[in-house]
């Protein structure tokens, strides 16, 4: 099994988003025995907390069905854990390269790495926006981890 982790800063908005999308995504493929996600925050200040009820909002209207995760921060063991570590931004993506030791730098990417059609490189943080943002994060994670299975689909 490939195990994942999607990796934003506080692990309340963008991760969160495409970690309940990634899942949605492996149940309806037949991959969950295949591939699994989890999240984190490269500064999850607040670990515990709830994922923003504006991401939850957004997800609702989409019919995707939020989990009642709670916030986490990266740890060390998580790049020996996972397979592949996938930062939302490059900002996350520069932290995750800091803290990680050197023979797991190839486990690093961004989200968007697998969605190239879309020209961009960042899934941009909406926590001080408004319901757009959390609706174009959506977006984003959605064209972010369907990239993301179907490359690892072929890898299997």
């Amino acid at each position: 099994m490939t195990s994942i982790l999607l990796v934003c800063m506080a692990n309340v908005c963008r991760s969160p988003m495409a970690l309940v999308v990634a899942k949605q995504r492996v149940l309806e493929l037949g991959l969950v025995n295949v591939l699994s996600f989890d999240s984190a925050g490269t500064y999850a200040r607040r670990s515990g907390e709830r994922t923003d009820p504006r991401a939850a909002s957004v997800l609702l209207s989409h019919q995707y069905l939020p989990e009642k995760t709670r916030s986490r921060q990266l740890n060390e063991k998580d790049f020996e854990r996972f397979d592949l570590l996938v930062a939302m931004d490059e900002s996350n993506l520069t932290t995750l390269h800091a803290k990680c030791p050197p023979k797991y730098l190839g486990k690093l990417h961004l989200l968007l790495e697998f969605a190239p059609e879309l020209g961009l490189r960042d899934v941009p943080d909406p926590y001080y926006g408004n319901l757009a943002g959390f609706e174009r994060v959506l977006e984003l994670c959605e064209a972010g981890v369907e990239g993301l299975i179907k490359a690892q689909a072929h890898t299997l």
